[in-house]
């Protein structure tokens, strides 16, 4: 059973098949050929994985990383970290850092977190004669602060598989992602410091007090949702479902940088 799951796995993946039916064809193909499990079992754990309210969590907290990124709230996040860290030796990849920590603890996804901070910051670093490779392995790097800053779809997945409580794991991922972040951040700055990278001009008292003003409607979006979840006062998914409205609103009425045309 084992062979057959590995074989079939990698020549799905030579052929160029999408991973997500690949880890699908290589395990029907390993139980039919073991003969272990009924085919029917198959097909009701399918569904029966798909009717989970848990896991929906995840498509939500994904939407709403989309939204926040085309709504504006990304880019407010990052304007925002830079009037406060870009003025500092390696500023650039520690707002790439902290902003990323704060877009995950709103969409808990790394992809969604890369793209929409990435987006935004890595023009900016090269702008400022940062090295290519240096701006891209800060995003990827940081981005990743999704899989353990809560809501962490990861940590949703753990705990839809385990059993385990998903706001008890929120809890014990909060401390180590800001570790982890700090730790990420003073790297950068020594590691800028040594290649002599540009930094920002600092900016002034009236420019930081109007990026906060821009910002705290981003910044009042992971207490929403985080204090929600810690309060009792609604799931994970029901959170998700919080941020994809919040999002949505922010974007459509107050920033206004999503219409109604580019909902579908």
């Amino acid at each position: 059973m084992t062979a057959v799951l590995f074989i079939s796995l990698i020549v799905l993946l030579i052929i160029g098949v999408p991973i997500a039916f690949v880890l699908c064809g290589s395990s029907i193909l390993a139980i039919l050929v073991s003969g272990d499990i009924h085919s029917a079992i198959v097909i009701q754990r399918m569904f029966s994985g798909c009717g989970s309210f848990t896991l929906l969590a995840i498509p939500f907290f994904v939407l709403a990383g989309n939204l926040m990124s085309a709504g504006g709230i990304s880019k407010r996040l990052v304007n925002l970290c830079n009037s406060l860290f870009g003025h500092i030796s390696g500023g650039l990849a520690m707002v790439a850092i902290i902003t990323c920590a704060f877009f995950a603890a709103i969409s808990g996804s790394s992809a969604a977190t890369a793209a929409a901070v990435g987006t935004i910051i890595i023009p900016e670093m090269l702008n400022h004669k940062y090295d290519r490779n240096f701006a891209a392995a800060t995003v990827a790097s940081s981005a990743e602060l999704g899989v353990i800053i809560p809501p962490s779809i990861g940590l949703i997945q753990y705990g839809v598989a385990t059993g385990t409580s998903i706001s008890d794991l929120f809890m014990a991922g909060f401390l180590p992602g800001i570790f982890i972040c700090l730790v990420l951040c003073v790297v950068a700055h020594f590691m800028c410091k040594k290649q002599g990278f540009e930094a920002s001009e600092k900016a002034s008292g009236k420019e930081r007090w109007q990026a906060f003003k821009d910002a705290i409607l981003a910044i009042l979006m992971p207490v929403i949702i985080l204090g929600g979840i810690y309060s009792g006062l609604f799931t994970p998914t029901e959170a998700a479902v919080v941020a994809v409205f919040y999002g949505l609103f922010v974007g459509l009425f107050v920033y206004k940088e999503i219409k109604i045309s580019d909902i579908p």
